[in-house]
């Protein structure tokens, strides 16, 4: 069974191929990046899922070797007070992609169908006009030309548990398991009703769902790079092959000592000298 400490690695890609096509698609994503900027797309993609599903892992695999100018990964916190005030979708329209650019939300508008709805972040009422909204919010952005393409990343209850365990033992990713994580765990029942009625209300023809197993992380990386490449009909643009021009001669400039700046240690010399 994948999830368990003895079988979780046994159906895993190997590490060489999972590199090599990863690469593969990066490139892709590289090509994919410039079509976007030259013709003036305006791409919206959406990561959603349970708690440790591993969608912020797939994001920075996407982005690896992106234009941070280009391609933005919009990670919104908890809503200021004035904007507890304002229409519920107007603090995300601000984060939406301008001609030539590519926007990445780790977890978006859909805060409201899945943790406020079942945490009680958000009024009965709050909840519906969400899920009447929605929709409509999402066919203007079509309307408008914005190619939006959402992600569900599904993950099964041992998994998550045995990623929460790992998360706690490890310093470098403890910050990931918020104590609001650890309640949520209490309601993994309840999550798994609001998702189903997220989707019943928000898979519509012009913005569907698509659900990323994500058990397996490799497998779940490169199956959502590939299906996204699959959605968008990029082409690669060609480009002016650059020449390095000579460099000139420096003519009355003699480079400042060092000795005149602050330099920064050399801490990497203490290792050699072990």
């Amino acid at each position: 069974m994948m999830g368990d400490k003895n079988g979780h690695d046994r159906d895993r890609i190997p590490r060489e191929i999972y590199d090599a096509e990863l690469f593969r698609l990066q490139a892709e994503l590289v090509k994919l990046q410039e079509w976007v900027r030259v013709t003036g797309q305006r791409v919206v993609v959406v990561f959603e899922g349970r708690d440790a599903a591993g969608k912020g892992s797939a994001i920075k695999r996407v982005t690896e070797y992106l234009n941070p100018r280009i391609a933005r990964i919009v990670a919104l916190p908890q809503p200021t007070e004035r904007q507890r005030t304002q229409w519920y979708f107007q603090r995300f329209i601000e984060h939406l992609p301008a001609s030539g650019e590519i926007v990445l939300f780790d977890r978006s508008w859909y805060n409201r169908a899945g943790i406020e709805q079942v945490m009680g972040y958000c009024t009965p009422e709050d909840y519906q006009r969400f899920l009447r909204q929605c929709p409509i919010f999402e066919r203007m952005l079509g309307e408008e030309g914005i190619l939006l393409r959402k992600y569900w990343f599904s993950v099964s209850d041992d998994e998550q548990e045995r990623r929460f365990e790992d998360r706690l033992k490890d310093p470098m990713r403890r910050w990931k398991l918020s104590p609001n994580d650890l309640e949520t765990r209490a309601k993994w029942v309840d999550f798994s009703r609001a998702k189903d009625a997220m989707f019943v209300h928000t898979d519509i023809p012009e913005s569907p769902w698509y659900v990323v197993e994500a058990d397996d992380k490799r497998r779940a990386r490169i199956n959502m790079i590939a299906h996204l490449l699959s959605t968008l009909a990029y082409v690669e643009i060609d480009h002016k092959v650059l020449k390095l021009p000579p460099r000139p001669p420096a003519v009355d400039y003699v480079r400042p000592p060092r000795e005149m700046y602050h330099q920064v240690p050399d801490h990497a010399a203490s290792l050699l000298r072990g």
